[in-house]
């Protein structure tokens, strides 16, 4: 395993309820967001306060170490940490979802020592499931037994960097069959690329990784019942999205804080106003007022969604396709609401705060692209073609690793 200064440290507190100790850090994360925004690279110092936070164990059920935090809590914590720090809540949230990952995918005699050691010793999982990138090739051996072996590049592998586990995906070079694998992020024959130079979500590291005949043994591929094979696991999706949603609804209300902030004290009004105040310029308030109502549409989907999310979890294997079905509308329909309003919100808050907040040292211009880089993750228009779909004919949206 990678090791870290955090992960041989004492156990952490757990005073305070999650949220709190999100709020912590957000104020703590803020402090350094601007400076990190310009840097890109690596953000090991927040990695490492959230491995002191306890708030990786958060989602995992208390039976085997964790808080047995619902997912609507694990959820708001990414929200908190998005307003400061949409790249930290990105790597974060996934961490949430690889834990989910696993135990969607796997049988409880696998998962359960992962997520009771991800506990024990404040692991931070990272992403190389990238479904779409089949450039990672993965061939069945066998000596003594049989065993799994992993070659080639994976692209948007967010989180890798600064990982103690992965999990990574390729296609059966017999089959073209999609195959999966929980693996430490050290194992021989893996490369993590600092390769990562976007204009948004700048410090994801969702670079490239290399595999290098990597093998895997048959206990750590996510075979039974694998992914997408039942409702149950094909809830995988529907919380990947949730973790999106809940990032450009912290993004949007980041944004609108630094905006009325501004507003009310650096900002001038306009000479034809009739105002001393750029606070009572008519317009300057329409434009809060519309902020408002889009932030709000945003929260209360996102509640929604985040909820049917949480019933749904807890049917376990009796969840049926109806009921993952009506999951996959709401988390869709949050979805496009959290990314219109959000991208809205985040360009249009430069209307009232005028021509000086441009400048580059504010660099208010972050919300915007990190919301633009990462709501191109999958395109809106077929969220709109899902839920088309199921208003006028009634039918659910098909599962796949974006539905």
């Amino acid at each position: 395993m990678t090791s870290t200064s955090a992960s041989s440290s004492a156990p952490p507190s757990h005073r305070g309820d999650a949220l709190q100790r999100a709020q912590t850090l957000a104020t703590r994360f803020a402090e350094t967001a601007i400076a990190r925004d310009a840097a890109g690279g690596t953000p090991k110092a927040e990695r490492d306060a959230l491995r002191q936070s306890g708030l990786l164990s958060l989602s995992i059920p208390a039976d085997y170490g964790g808080q047995g935090a619902q997912w609507i809590q694990t959820l708001e914590t990414v929200r908190i940490l998005a307003q400061a720090d949409s790249s930290v809540a990105h790597v974060y949230g996934f961490h949430h979802l690889l834990l989910a990952t696993v135990q969607l995918f796997s049988k409880p005699e696998q998962w359960v020592p992962w997520v009771e050691q991800t506990a024990r010793n404040h692991w931070f999982w990272g992403n190389a499931l990238n479904p779409l990138d089949e450039r990672t090739v993965v061939r069945r051996m066998r000596d003594t037994q049989e065993w799994f072996e992993f070659s080639g590049k994976k692209s948007f592998c967010s989180g890798a960097l600064d990982s103690e586990m992965l999990i990574a995906s390729g296609k059966d070079e017999r089959s073209g069959k999609l195959l999966i694998a929980a693996i430490p992020t050290a194992r021989a024959g893996i490369t993590i690329n600092s390769d990562w130079n976007c204009f948004g979500q700048r410090q994801t590291d969702s670079g490239s990784a290399l595999f290098e005949r990597v093998r895997v043994d048959a206990a750590e591929m996510l075979l039974d019942p694998g992914p997408l094979t039942t409702p149950r696991a094909s809830l995988r999706p529907l919380l990947a999205q949730l973790v999106f949603v809940h990032m450009f609804l912290g993004l949007a209300q980041g944004a609108l804080a630094e905006a009325k902030h501004y507003t009310l004290h650096e900002a001038r009004p306009w000479f034809r106003s009739g105002v001393a105040n750029a606070s009572d310029d008519p317009y300057t308030l329409a434009h809060y007022g519309e902020f408002h109502v889009a932030l709000e549409s945003m929260r209360l989907l996102a509640r929604q969604a985040a909820t049917l999310f949480d019933e749904a979890w807890q049917q376990g294997d009796s969840l049926d396709a109806d009921g993952r079905g009506r999951v996959a509308v709401a988390v869709a329909t949050a979805k496009v609401a959290a990314s219109r309003h959000g991208l809205d919100v985040a360009s249009r808050l430069f209307e009232t705060t005028g021509a000086r907040a441009t400048h580059g040292a504010l660099r208010l211009d972050r919300y915007w692209r990190n919301l633009r880089v990462q709501t191109l993750h999958d395109p809106v228009d077929y969220k709109l073609q899902d839920i088309g779909n199921w208003a006028l004919n009634a039918q659910a949206p098909a599962p796949s690793f974006y539905s």
